[in-house]
């Protein structure tokens, strides 16, 4: 885990340092080696990690510009035609998994209308990045949606809410700087850890559209019994939950006041 001492006495390190072995199946090089390193003449977001990172982090855009707006007009425009459409839609995205839904998208837009490949032969262009974006967000974005409408309904019933309105302040002021801020707390607190979920979460989607990310490598060391591999992506994405849960504590202190990082 730390490290050793080679045939040379030279000190090696070991998990703790960034090594994480050899691949037992592709001989000559390392897990790290294979995860982190791009094609000769890249840079490092073209690696598997690069790859896997950008999808998580669009699909994770995709989550906070669609669900958030559409929590806050849903709560806003409670029991009206908007509410229960986006109800809907939100409880589909959180019943059905993301590959039926991916199922779904592929025969739509790549089989039926044509728009997109099935297997795209390169990702450089941004168009083939949308769908698989999508549907791996899909989930996040659904489930962003309840919660920040729930969140928004509570915020609405608190004493501080009607004595903003007695003073006379504006509807979105009272929106913008009483609401918005407090009903994020606990969409942050899911957020945190969504967009490390999207990171590890993706071999299914990877696999399916066929993206050279981090999951499909995951997914091919598996049947391939690449052990050395499966636990040095396990251990990545441990640390990478980790920091997701650190981050998310740090955070609460610039929305909460009542909150201290000490």
């Amino acid at each position: 885990m730390i490290g050793d001492v080679n045939t040379e006495g030279e000190w090696i390190f070991g998990a703790i340092g960034g090594n994480l072995g050899p691949s037992y199946r592709q001989r000559g090089r390392t897990v790290q080696q294979i995860l982190f390193d791009p094609p000769k003449g890249k840079p490092f977001l073209h690696s598997r990690f690069g790859y896997s990172f950008r999808l998580a982090l669009l699909a994770f855009i995709i989550s906070l510009v669609i669900g958030i707006p559409a929590g806050v007009v849903s709560a806003l425009r409670q029991n009206s035609w908007i509410d229960y459409v986006s109800a809907f839609i939100a409880n589909v995205g959180v019943s059905v998994p993301n590959f039926v839904i991916g199922i779904f998208l592929i025969f739509i837009f790549a089989v039926w209308l044509g728009i997109v490949p099935v297997v795209p032969r390169a990702w450089d262009s941004f168009g083939v990045w949308v769908m698989p974006a999508m549907v791996l967000g899909f989930f996040t974005t659904a489930f962003t949606a309840r919660l920040m409408r729930s969140s928004m309904l509570e915020v609405t019933r608190q004493d501080y809410i009607r004595t903003a309105r007695a003073k006379g302040l504006s509807k979105r002021v009272v929106i913008d700087r009483h609401m918005l801020r407090n009903a994020l707390i606990p969409v942050i607190t899911m957020l945190g850890p969504s967009l490390v979920n999207l990171i590890t979460g993706s071999f299914i989607i990877e696999t399916m559209f066929g993206f050279p990310g981090i999951g499909r490598e995951y997914v091919s060391a598996i049947s391939n019994r690449d052990y050395s591999m499966i636990m040095g992506t396990t251990l990545i994405y441990g640390v990478l939950i980790a920091l997701a849960n650190l981050s998310v504590d740090i955070i609460y202190s610039f929305l909460d006041p009542r909150i201290r990082l000490d």
